[in-house]
């Protein structure tokens, strides 16, 4: 995985990512059982970390607009070539995502644009830009998240009004508002975004961006039973 996280060189793809984050101090609450309070919001900044990198590498992607009021994350994802807007509506995700479509609108009203969650930490440059190939074919397109709940991605093409309803079962309401739900096979990282431990683990296995995994290395708590 190390080796596909590196900034594009060659930003010449269509697409603009719009990546919404909340302040670290209060992001991935569930996952406090598994991490503990201390290294839950410094394991959020990594994901941020690998799921930008990545996406920033993918031949598909223009740029990346983080949508985000925590400073210490905006400077990081900003030194990784991300492009950060505060979040002036401060009323969560779908809000953030608007904004982050405006402010992108305004300046390149014939954007292709696509909202991409902050925690795919095995996000994967190659599985990203097959899914951006498949979505540049309809208006707006979604990936469900590996629980076949939540979503993970959702394109809006050119001209077209992202109208994002992220946050809980929102693959039923994609699918309601006439978006269409990409059923590739071979992306299991733009799924498996890291809500709970057992996502985490899951993301583990499937192989985490160096950030993640040199975090996870360095600081995880020992588990009875486990090798730490």
């Amino acid at each position: 995985m190390e080796g596909e996280i590196a900034t594009n060189t060659d930003p010449t793809g269509p697409w603009t990512l719009v990546v919404p984050l909340k302040p670290l101090a209060r992001a991935k609450s569930r996952l406090t059982p598994t991490t503990g309070a201390e290294l839950r919001p410094r394991l959020a900044l990594a994901f941020a970390r690998d799921t930008v990198a990545a996406a920033l590498s993918c031949r598909a992607v223009r740029d990346v607009v983080v949508v985000t009021d925590d400073t210490e994350a905006g400077a990081v994802l900003a030194a990784l070539g991300a492009r950060i807007v505060p979040d002036e509506p401060d009323r969560g995700l779908n809000a953030a995502l608007a904004h982050g479509e405006r402010t992108v609108r305004t300046g390149r009203p014939g954007a292709a644009l696509a909202a991409l969650n902050a925690d795919l930490p095995a996000l994967r440059p190659a599985e990203l830009a097959r899914v951006l190939d498949f979505s540049a074919e309809f208006p707006r397109a979604f990936v469900t998240d590996a629980a076949g709940i939540g979503t993970t991605f959702l394109s809006a093409a050119p001209g077209v009004e992202l109208r994002p309803a992220f946050g809980g079962p929102s693959r039923a309401r994609h699918l309601d508002s006439g978006a269409v739900e990409i059923t590739l096979t071979g992306i299991d990282s733009v799924r498996q975004d890291v809500d709970t431990g057992d996502d985490l683990r899951a993301a583990l296995v499937l192989g985490t961006g160096p950030h993640t995994s040199g975090r996870w290395a360095a600081d995880a708590p020992a588990r009875p039973g486990t090798d730490r």
